[in-house]
């Protein structure tokens, strides 16, 4: 139905990919700058360099690639430990998450776009 849309990919994985980077970047500041543990101190730090990456273009895919492990594990723990439901009103749920890894996974196997003229 949109097939001449398609010459736009490089331009909607960009996009993802800054999205993406945006919103692990925001996540990242609480755990650098309270004081959580060494754990949440190490999720911090990944999350801020992949994040930053992501956001400059430098080893995309291997960003997406730490982001998606975080993902997994964040899903882990809400479903097993916390036992969350995916969605619920009047609490977290994993669906943010699994939108997250769904992204970083994409990104992952599609690259991270690019901007310009082909």
């Amino acid at each position: 139905m949109f097939e001449q849309l398609t010459q736009y990919n490089d331009i909607g994985l960009f996009i993802l990919r800054l999205a993406v980077a945006v919103i692990f970047l925001y996540h990242a500041l609480p755990k650098l700058k309270n004081k959580m543990g060494n754990s949440f101190l190490l999720l911090g730090v990944v999350e801020g360099m992949a994040g930053a990456a992501l956001l400059l273009g430098f080893y995309t895919q291997l960003a997406a690639l730490l982001l998606a492990i975080i993902m997994v594990g964040a899903i882990w723990m809400k479903v097993t430990k916390w036992r969350a439901p995916f969605s619920a009103m009047d609490k977290t749920g994993w669906e943010f998450d699994l939108i997250l890894l769904a992204a970083s996974i994409t990104i992952l196997l599609g690259g991270g776009g690019t901007i310009g003229i082909k």
